[in-house]
């Protein structure tokens, strides 16, 4: 029998998450059945929906979330022991996983791409759950034109930090939006991005407007509120709206919730699109869009960023870090 450690939510939370909120609870797992793997957890990730869906599931519930991890004992042989895997079993340093047609993003197993020779960590960020947010978020919705001008917010972030890079290898004119001057200067000077823009110390509109002349084609939406609208109100006619989440309203009471500037007007006068997703309408294509990441990675058209924490009893200080922003890249946790 092997002893399994997982982290289990057992209130919902109000305002930004405490670690109260939060039970780490010591279990045994059971013998394996046919068709099921055994994993021993590598990596594991910590992102914004995983704040965002705690309304949606009753509590107590066990944190979910992407991991890569290896297979310590198999009875499917599509996954031998050593195999290296992705699952979405959350914060838990063993689990046994099961493959199949998902029924939710719970089920999700597969093998962990192939890297070549890239960190595995890449796994459960930009060629995992968050690069195929950016590649088919963007692509899909946004469909960008060469010469276009794209904005995005959250733009140091997991998603936003490859959506960028995405829109310049379309040829795109790109502005990002971020949350400090360090990230400012990482999106301009290594990332490529034509600007970038601190919106804690800027005056927004104002920045925008010089910096997009000729007005926005595509938007990139990680964060809504108020700063969504003000893009929205300087974009083109027939402009694209890709609207990601919402990070700037996760932490608030949703009895509360902040107020925006009207968008209706513009929505209707510039004839603009704005869709919402989820990545999972594209899981039976993610594979396709992980081998494009892997070869741009490696070519250097695309690069990645990681915040690193170590150890399985510090996931949740890396996931409020990641809530405040102190990541710039994807938010990783080494078990």
């Amino acid at each position: 029998m092997v002893k399994a450690r997982k982290y289990v939510v057992k209130n919902y939370f109000k305002g930004v998450p405490k670690r109260e909120d939060f039970e780490v609870v010591e279990y045994e797992l059971p013998p394996l059945k046919n068709g099921e793997i055994l994993i021993k957890t590598e990596w594991l990730s910590v992102d914004p929906y995983q704040r965002a869906y705690n309304m949606m599931n009753k509590v107590p519930y066990d944190q979910f979330g992407f991991q890569v991890g290896v297979v310590q004992e198999s009875k499917d042989p599509k996954f031998p022991v050593g195999t290296k895997v992705v699952t979405h079993k959350g914060w838990c340093d063993y689990t046994i996983a099961k493959d199949g047609v998902p029924s939710g993003p719970v089920d999700h197993v597969y093998a962990l791409p192939d890297l070549k020779g890239l960190s595995p960590s890449l796994g459960v960020g930009a060629v995992g759950m968050p690069g195929a947010t950016a590649y088919f978020g963007f692509l899909e919705i946004c469909k960008p034109k060469a010469g276009e001008t794209v904005v995005v917010t959250g733009a140091a972030g997991a998603v936003g930090s490859l959506v960028g890079q995405i829109a310049k290898i379309k040829g795109c004119k790109v502005i990002g939006f971020a949350g400090s001057d360090d990230k400012v200067e990482w999106l301009e000077k290594e990332l490529g991005f034509d600007k970038a823009l601190n919106y804690k110390t800027v005056d927004i509109a104002k920045a925008l407007k010089e910096a997009a002349p000729n007005g926005v084609d595509c938007y990139f939406d990680n964060v809504g509120g108020e700063i969504s609208s003000i893009i929205m109100n300087q974009m083109n006619k027939y402009g694209r709206v890709a609207v990601c989440g919402s990070i700037s309203s996760y932490n608030e009471d949703v009895s509360k919730m902040p107020k925006a500037t009207i968008l209706q007007p513009a929505l209707v006068f510039r004839q603009l699109t704005v869709r919402g997703f989820l990545v999972w309408e594209w899981y039976s294509r993610w594979q396709e869009g992980f081998s494009q990441l892997v070869d741009w990675i490696k070519s250097g058209q695309l690069k990645t960023r990681e915040h690193v924490t170590e150890g399985f009893d510090n996931i949740f200080d890396a996931f409020i870090g990641m809530l405040a922003g102190e990541n710039t890249g994807k938010a990783v946790v080494k078990a």
